[in-house]
């Protein structure tokens, strides 16, 4: 590939993972009035200035849909794989199965920062906040990008948040070197953003899960794309100056199927599965959060009823089935799109993060009967 092409998809050059159909972007997007936003910071070079630089950092924004989430709430649940890492907002969401603001990813310093700019973004929107109503909860969720970026800096600031959520957007979504993705590493090569989705045949109503990875995680030997261990191939290429699983990942799930916060658990969980197929082992410290909403209802936050009727899927037979192997597929499929899309990247110090070598990856899938050849 030459220098500033744009790299592609795991399913655009034959890598087919798992056996349903995505949606017709394979996004998170795909799921309807879901939007992405991402705000990129790349910013000098050289030596490490603490609080200075270099800047290899960023945020991405989730919205639930293009409504006044504080007003419209979506039901929600967080399955924890591994609690080494730091989610803002799990306790509510825990407690009242709903998320009422932008879904938040980010480096693990910037936390507080992009907390602080949700706040004032959600006041700026119903200024009775934590005045005649009660106060919001913002949930924001990290990885370390520490390895590429100069993370005392704590270069994300308040308007950057506001940036990433007024951008936000449906249809395609942007991949790799991305966002809250832009400092990460992923199996030893350049990590960062991915997304994929499933879509449900007709006779289960079509409905759709979608995906959305931030991927910091894994060793290069652990590395296993379409079940061939393509990591343990490629040790010896570029190999990374640090063998640690010292990552993290975060899933963001979301769907249109009417599911509350005890089955999007369920769901949630399934991602955990997904992330296995890589060859993820939800290391030491790997801090591993899957966030999973539905869409499909709204919870008025003003509502006086004192009672409410709710559809929601059966919990058995075709179609909980179905939505779980949607979840592990397209969880499976966002993390190797991340790899696909990621471009190399230098940091401070002289590190560096080099992208998955896609010939040779896509040499050694072919070679073990893994690649789906165009006809």
């Amino acid at each position: 590939m030459s220098e500033g092409e744009l790299r592609p998809r795991a399913r655009d050059v034959g890598v087919i993972l798992g056996a349903m159909e995505p949606g017709p972007l394979n996004a998170i997007t795909d799921v309807p009035d879901v939007r992405v936003g991402h705000v990129t910071l790349i910013e000098g070079s050289g030596a490490l200035q603490r609080g200075v630089g270099p800047i290899r950092t960023g945020v991405t924004a989730i919205l639930p849909h293009g409504g006044n989430l504080f007003r419209e709430k979506v039901p929600a649940g967080i399955f924890v794989l591994n609690g080494f890492g730091k989610c803002f907002g799990q306790e509510q969401i825990e407690e009242l199965g709903v998320i009422e603001s932008p879904v938040m990813m980010t480096g693990t310093m910037n936390v507080g920062i992009v907390a602080d700019g949700v706040a004032e973004y959600m006041m700026s929107l119903n200024p009775d906040i934590a005045v005649t109503t009660s106060t919001a909860n913002a949930l924001v969720t990290e990885c370390s990008d520490s390895y590429l970026n100069d993370m005392q800096g704590r270069h994300v600031r308040q308007q950057h948040v506001r940036e990433a959520i007024e951008r936000a957007a449906s249809g395609p979504v942007q991949e790799g070197t991305v966002g809250a993705g832009t400092g990460m590493s992923l199996f030893g090569f350049k990590g960062g953003i991915g997304t994929a989705s499933r879509r449900l045949p007709d006779e289960l109503d079509g409905f759709t899960v979608g995906a959305i990875v931030l991927g910091n995680f894994g060793r290069r030997d652990q590395l296993t794309i379409a079940g061939v261990p393509v990591g343990r191939a490629l040790s010896d290429w570029q190999p990374p100056e640090t063998q640690n699983e010292t990552g993290s990942c975060i899933v963001l799930l979301a769907t249109d199927a009417p599911m509350l916060d005890r089955t999007l658990r369920r769901l949630a969980r399934r991602a955990a599965l997904g992330l296995a197929r890589t060859g993820s082992i939800a290391g030491n410290g790997s801090g591993d959060f899957v966030v999973a909403f539905s869409n499909a209802l709204r919870l008025p936050h003003d509502s006086e009823e004192l009672l409410v009727t709710l559809q929601h899927v059966t919990e058995g037979g075709r179609l909980i089935d179905a939505l779980f192997q949607a979840s592990v597929e397209a969880t499976e499929e966002a993390v190797i799109n991340a790899l696909f899309r990621a471009t190399t990247l230098d940091g401070w110090d002289g590190h560096v993060r080099h992208a998955l070598p896609l010939d040779l990856t896509l040499g050694l899938l072919r070679k073990a009967g893994a690649l789906h050849e165009p006809s």
